[in-house]
């Protein structure tokens, strides 16, 4: 009983945080009461206060009383959680979040390259060695371009044998398959870019921090540049249609 009881209260919590990511309920706006809530799923008084609470802890919403639920401000949202994570690659990310995805991996992946130039193991080189072999392999379209990259860029966090890199795993993968939907081209690794990533590796099996760290910041702050680019475009044309 309690087991279906918490997939009710997750269900909720799932459609609810969905529609939030996908900008159905704005900001600011008021979700339906706890009432009419329960109604809407037809599920207990007792289960839908607990997925106000879970969304609540999420940051995406608010529950005062005599304001009712409202969606709070994205800057109050758990980006790092798992669930929400999940749900923006379920709703509609723009160039502008993408942006923001990129500016914190500018920070984040050279440090933990430098880190793991330092503290890799044998098996943390091993790892990353072999997520190049499916990096090579799919420039030649022999392995999933999207996945090897993935694979790549989680195997750099681990070897960085820092816990707080290592937990940021989702949030890597969940910025790279948002900068996917901007991207057109089938192959997600071109030649270029996967010799780029070998230079990293190289630096790092070497144990040559700083090296590691310039190798990884060129490659970002090269993808950084070309949304920049993409938004100052889109905003010159919204300019142009005022």
């Amino acid at each position: 009983m309690e087991s279906s009881h918490r997939n009710l209260t997750q269900q909720v919590v799932h459609e609810l945080g969905k529609k939030i990511l996908q900008g159905n309920y704005k900001i600011g706006e008021r979700l339906p009461s706890e009432a009419d809530l329960c109604q809407q799923f037809n599920i207990s008084r007792t289960a839908t206060r607990e997925a106000v609470k879970m969304l609540t802890a999420k940051g995406l919403i608010s529950s005062r009383p005599r304001q009712g639920i409202t969606v709070v401000e994205s800057k109050h949202w758990n980006l790092f959680d798992v669930d929400v994570l999940n749900w923006i690659l379920l709703g509609k990310p723009d160039l502008y979040l993408l942006r923001h995805f990129l500016q914190l991996r500018l920070a984040l992946e050279a440090e933990a390259a430098y880190l793991a130039a330092l503290y890799a193991s044998d098996d943390d080189l091993i790892a990353i060695a072999s997520a190049l072999a499916r990096m090579k392999n799919a420039t030649n379209g022999m392995d999933d371009t999207h996945e090897a990259d993935i694979a790549y860029h989680q195997s750099v966090l681990s070897a960085s044998n820092n816990p707080f890199f290592i937990q940021l795993k989702n949030f890597i993968t969940t910025a790279l398959k948002v900068n996917l939907r901007f991207t057109n081209r089938m192959i997600a690794v071109t030649v270029a870019e996967y010799q780029a990533h070998v230079d990293i590796y190289e630096h790092i099996k070497n144990k040559k921090p700083q090296a590691a760290f310039d190798a990884a910041m060129v490659t970002q702050r090269a993808t950084l540049a070309i949304v920049n680019e993409q938004i100052a475009a889109l905003e010159q044309e919204k300019q142009h249609k005022v």
